[in-house]
């Protein structure tokens, strides 16, 4: 058994209460344990990312408890893949929160900080449906905190909404559970796949039900039409360092989405065939044109990108839908652009939101500090999330045409290629009332400069640099990304990695 898997999960859990009950008072000393944590979490992902991608999935039965008895943590390609993109993301963050003395507004940043890795990571990690839903919960918690993190009416006002939203997906995802358990008697996923594919026929209405309810789950978490009403007020109102961090949330819903429905409801499951494929595609169709009607309309540019990640939602979505392993690869390849350019743009907001004294477009200001270089960090980011050339956004969304000529090929390509089109319309005019008419309309005297943030600075630099690499290794990134497709639909190898087969 490899220890280390379970040590993504262990390791915040663990700095997280230390934090709180040794160094609350004492900011300096909480800065250096939680980011050393988060250094040491992104080398561990590393490992098993490299772990994953040489040996088939591996299992982790913690207390040594048999499954399906037992909790287990799985490892794969893309439970690995989604632990490092996390783990990368995080400490991207943590360094702005701290460059940008986010960290100071309150004495529990670092220490929800940790929980909320505890929560990702182990929502990556787990083999088990139940646990899923335990992990949802401490993400639920931990982002509550972040969000109204400094404190304002409407920060909290938002924060209400956001737990009472998904408090009610947390109730569906108990229903759901319940209703699957009282059929198969397990909640195991690799005991799943195998139950649910031996149903009889008798038994396939009531899974069907639990699986419908589990998709709403998933698709509240990944805001996808018509549930994604939380994700406006939640990601405009939160902080920009945690607004960021929460890019990787929404992807749980996707991660949970791909995870269930190829394991254990693929389309060739006699109980649910493709009704799962033929409810995802319109959604998703439809959050993509609902994000990209934000952006041009937003009035907020903080908004703007929070509608942007709508919209991105709904673009990754279109590639799950197909179940195919080219999709589904072109899918994950533009999962790790989206989740990089969602953070990227939280944290231009959130500088430009200090330079300039306000996130309303409509209201004219003087010319901020780093005015140059803010626009062309904003540019950048802005071709990114559009999916223009040269940068990765224009690959992945390639990608996701190229996997999905079908017959619903004309939908899905002029729906992507408007949307791409709305989207250039929305940022073109943000740029244009932050960046140009405030220079050209307006007296040019510069508000009063924050205190330099050169940290901060570097890492949306460095964030950007990833995007760039993500683009120039298109290649080989797509490459491997295919062989973690594949292995999904190769549902064999994960099962037997739980319950090996008996030696002859």
């Amino acid at each position: 058994m490899n220890h280390w898997i379970i040590a993504p999960v262990i390791l915040p859990a663990l700095l997280a209460p230390f934090i709180v009950l040794v160094m609350r008072h004492d900011l300096r000393l909480q800065r250096i344990f939680s980011t050393g944590g988060t250094v040491a979490l992104l080398a561990i992902s590393m490992v098993l990312l490299y772990t994953a991608a040489h040996n088939p999935p591996q299992v982790y039965f913690l207390g040594d408890w048999p499954a399906p008895f037992g909790i287990v943590l799985m490892l794969d390609r893309l439970s690995a893949m989604m632990v490092a993109l996390t783990a990368l993301l995080a400490l991207a963050v943590q360094l702005y929160a701290i460059g940008s003395n986010w960290d100071a507004r309150g004495n529990h940043f670092h220490a929800l900080f940790q929980f909320q890795l505890m929560g990702l990571c182990g929502a990556f990690l787990t083999g088990d449906a139940f646990n899923l839903f335990v992990f949802f919960e401490v993400l639920l918690i931990a982002s509550y905190g972040l969000m109204i993190h400094g404190g304002g009416a409407a920060r909290l006002k938002a924060g209400v909404q956001y737990v009472a939203y998904n408090l009610v997906g947390s109730t569906l995802f108990l229903f759901a559970l319940a209703t699957i358990y009282s059929v198969t008697g397990t909640l195991n996923m690799a005991d799943l796949a195998v139950k649910v594919a031996e149903l009889p026929p008798g038994d396939a209405a009531l899974v069907r039900t639990g699986a419908v309810l589990l998709l709403l789950v998933f698709a509240i978490k990944g805001a996808l039409v018509p549930l994604q009403f939380w994700l406006p007020a939640t990601y405009s109102f939160a902080p920009g360092p945690v607004a960021a961090l929460f890019a990787v949330m929404t992807k749980v819903g996707a991660y949970a989405t791909i995870r269930v429905f190829t394991l254990i409801f693929p389309p060739t499951t006699a109980a649910t065939g493709t009704l799962f494929a033929d409810l995802l595609l319109p959604a998703a169709l439809i959050t993509l044109v609902i994000g990209s009607v934000g952006v041009v309309g937003a009035t907020g540019l903080a908004r703007q990108v929070t509608f942007a990640v709508i919209g991105s939602m709904g673009t990754l979505f279109i590639a799950i839908s197909q179940f195919t392993v080219p999709a589904l690869a072109a899918g994950l390849y533009y999962l790790i652009h989206s989740t990089l350019t969602g953070a990227v743009l939280f944290l231009i907001a959130d500088l430009v939101l200090k330079r300039r004294g306000t996130d309303n477009l409509n209201e004219l200001r003087p010319p901020m500090a780093q005015h140059g270089l803010l626009a062309a960090l904003f540019f950048a980011g802005a071709i990114a999330m559009a999916g223009m050339p040269p940068l990765s956004g224009f690959i992945g969304k390639l990608l996701i045409m190229d996997a999905t000529r079908g017959a619903d090929i004309v939908l899905i390509w002029s729906t992507i290629l408007v949307t791409s089109l709305a989207l250039v319309i929305g940022f073109s005019r943000s740029g244009s009332a932050v960046f140009w008419k405030s220079h050209a309309t307006t007296a040019k005297k510069l508000r009063a400069a924050p205190k330099p943030e050169p940290l901060a600075f570097v890492i949306v630099f460095a964030l950007l640099t990833g995007l760039a690499l993500l683009t120039i290794l298109a290649g080989p990134v797509m490459d491997w990304l295919t062989a973690t497709s594949a292995e999904l639909f190769d549902r064999t190898a994960y099962i037997h990695a739980v319950f090996p087969p008996a030696k002859e």
